[in-house]
């Protein structure tokens, strides 16, 4: 109870603080002559989810906002939070239930945008396996990456389908998650994305069935979102605003001319399968973008971050409500801020 009464204090701390903001109008326009070095590093390889990155590059939407963007590929997914907070890179593309983990260590870190607006994580399983329902996973085994908040998932639609945890076996598969689910090591696998993985077994003709966490008991959140050190919100306003805004430009551009998008994407990844990351693109193209009337590209809906934060903080995830309290912010999207 003292939990609940302390972060709900909190939020509402944070939600005066919000409401005092005002709408501002924002001109996509460098404040120098020259190019100011931003360097952005990715959660991991280059993929469908970066395609407004990409597109922005390949438009140009950085260099007229005056910015010159380096992307960075991550060696360890665990690093991109790491280098942020150390000042090594000025911003990261990162997940919010990762945002929550680092900021309850103590790093300083803050969302300012979403760039994928809901869970794409999913319990994906091949079509063989008949598995559609929570409940069809009793007697099963469940592969997962290994992440915490992942067993917590699986304990959480479990509870909600009547299954008890100890009758479902979760084995930890890293990032094998196609592999295992392929190879029969396991029946399905809590951790592939709805709109990647699964698009790949269905290319592959393997039928695959998916359970997504909104739609089972999970509360929603932003898959992916962009990550600075706090105090570079304070010291570099102006520069996130316009990489914000360019950045969202790319995106918009996809939505308007998806094939472009891809073929932008691919250019710069040569490695990439331009066949899989096309159908990825158009899947998720919805989930790039605000539903609500008005909304900028990027709006992170607060309500739903206290809630997740609120769920990690049950499951005893993290343990420091003050992680959960602006963790995320809209100050410097597109027609916001003071």
């Amino acid at each position: 109870m003292k939990r609940r009464l302390t972060i709900a204090v909190v939020i509402a701390l944070a939600a005066v603080g919000l409401a005092a903001c005002g709408e501002k109008k924002d001109v996509l326009a460098p404040s120098a002559s020259t190019s100011q070095p931003f360097t952005l590093m990715l959660d991991w390889v280059p993929n469908a989810d970066h395609v407004g990155i990409y597109q922005a590059l390949a438009e140009d939407d950085f260099t007229r906002a005056g910015l010159d963007v380096h992307v960075q590929v991550p060696t360890d997914p665990a690093t991109p939070l790491q280098l942020v907070a150390a000042g090594k890179v000025d911003a990261a593309i990162s997940y919010e239930p990762e945002v929550m983990l680092a900021r309850n260590r103590g790093l300083p870190l803050v969302s300012i945008a979403a760039l994928v607006q809901e869970p794409l994580t999913s319990i994906v399983s091949l079509g063989s396996k008949h598995i559609r329902t929570p409940a069809a996973l009793r007697g099963r085994t469940v592969g997962t990456a290994g992440i915490s908040y992942q067993h917590a998932y699986l304990d959480t639609i479990l509870s909600n389908a009547g299954v008890p945890l100890s009758k479902v076996k979760e084995v930890n598969v890293g990032a094998d998650l196609v592999p295992a689910m392929l190879s029969g090591r396991v029946d399905a696998t809590l951790g592939a994305y709805w709109n990647y993985e699964a698009i790949q077994l269905a290319q592959r003709g393997k039928r695959p069935n998916v359970i997504r966490m909104d739609q089972v008991g999970v509360p929603t959140y932003d898959e992916l979102v962009l990550v600075v050190k706090r105090s570079t919100i304070a010291d570099k306003a102006d520069l996130l605003r316009r990489f914000v805004e360019a950045l969202g430009r790319g995106y918009a551009s996809v939505r308007k001319d998806p094939q472009a998008g891809v073929a932008a994407l691919v250019k710069a990844n040569p490695g990439l399968d331009a066949k899989l990351q096309a159908a990825s693109v158009q899947a998720t193209l919805p989930a790039f973008f605000p539903t609500g009337a008005g909304q900028p590209w990027g709006w992170q809906d607060q309500a739903r971050w206290n809630a997740y934060g609120q769920w990690m903080l049950t499951n005893h995830l993290i343990t420091d409500p003050q992680a959960v309290a602006d963790a995320s912010t809209n100050e410097l999207l597109a027609g916001q801020g003071v």
